[in-house]
């Protein structure tokens, strides 16, 4: 009886702390009672209600985020614009889901190409999620000649939404353009029927408008073996795998070639598997605008802009941050 009645004082004592922690709380960060006013209230001293301000947090009561201010993204815009010699850097303050920090950086790629697309230009289009979250923002643009020419094949029915082809038909209608589709597979399964493909008199001329673009929009993959490219089939998780530990590639760009960290492009045979662009081709593309928008992907960001492929960085700002500590931590 006297251990019954021991465990139910414990487990009231610890009750009554949550609710005192959780009250304290609720006063000085809600409702902005000062520290003075909370100790008055409870008859204790300012310093015991500075300790129980530090428990609420310790203990999971109260959960503090930092949100950039534009200002501060401003910074680091300018910032990366200086480290790794791009044209404009362009950071979305970070959101709460993965789906809308991918809508508010595709907020901002759209704004900047409504600003710098101009008449009878063309536009180089890969595939991917954050790419295609620039064709379906519901913004207002300008509408104007311009083409949008894929610079990869496609994928089976189940990756419609991110083929470039259907990004590309997007983009066209949002922006009063025309769309060129390259009639192939975007990975094949030997680099022999690739060359077939490449050197199709079709394939080859939708591929040629692509080099002599004058923007690129990209996405930035990472190699996670849970990426869109193992779930369509495209590629397995054993070769992910072993391209990350083997290879040690860190990332793709636009879909069509393969990097690692220090910037070199990756001699592997998933790279000649996939009928497209090369980064050889983009670096003759004068505005290459590149897209990341999740957090996990601040390496693979990293090795994409040592290729010296990208001018136009669009991302999140905790990435951001990570890219320029990772720089620091280099040097």
């Amino acid at each position: 009886m006297t251990t019954t009645r021991t465990l139910s004082s414990n487990f009231e004592s610890l009750l009554d702390d949550t609710n005192l922690l959780t009250e304290i709380a609720i006063l000085y960060y809600q409702q902005n009672t000062t520290q003075e006013e909370i100790s008055k209230k409870f008859g204790i001293s300012r310093a015991k209600v500075s300790r129980l301000l530090r428990r609420a947090r310790e203990e999971g009561i109260v959960e503090i985020s930092v949100k950039f201010h534009p200002v501060h993204s401003a910074q680091l815009e300018q910032r990366l614009m200086e480290k790794f010699s791009l044209k404009r850097a362009l950071i979305a303050l970070d959101q709460p889901s993965v789906q809308e920090q991918r809508n508010q950086v595709a907020t901002l790629v759209s704004s900047f190409i409504d600003g710098n697309l101009q008449e009878g230009m063309v536009v180089a289009v890969g595939q991917g999620q954050n790419v295609a979250a620039v064709a379906d923002h519901p913004g207002i643009v300008s509408h104007r000649n311009a083409r949008f020419v894929c610079a990869i094949g496609g994928t089976h029915r189940s990756g419609d939404i991110i083929n470039a082809d259907h990004i590309c038909r997007r983009l066209a209608k949002k922006f009063g353009g025309s769309s060129e589709t390259l009639y192939a597979p975007a990975y094949v399964d030997t680099p022999q029927i690739r060359d077939v493909f490449l050197n199709h008199p079709n394939i080859n001329e939708t591929l040629n408008q692509a080099r002599k673009a004058e923007f690129a929009l990209v996405g930035i993959g990472d190699m996670d073996e849970n990426s869109h490219m193992v779930k369509l089939g495209c590629f397995s998780a054993r070769e992910f795998v072993e391209a990350r530990v083997n290879d040690g590639i860190v990332g793709d760009i636009g879909g069509f070639d393969f990097f690692k960290l220090d910037g070199s492009r990756a001699n592997t045979l998933m790279r000649d598997r996939v009928v497209g662009l090369e980064m050889r081709d983009l670096r003759l593309i004068p505005n290459v605008i590149a897209m990341a928008s999740e957090s996990r992907k601040a390496l693979s960001i990293l090795g994409a802009l040592k290729t010296g492929t990208i001018d136009v960085l669009a991302t999140s700002a905790s990435c951001a941050m990570a890219l320029l500590n990772m720089v620091d931590n280099e040097a």
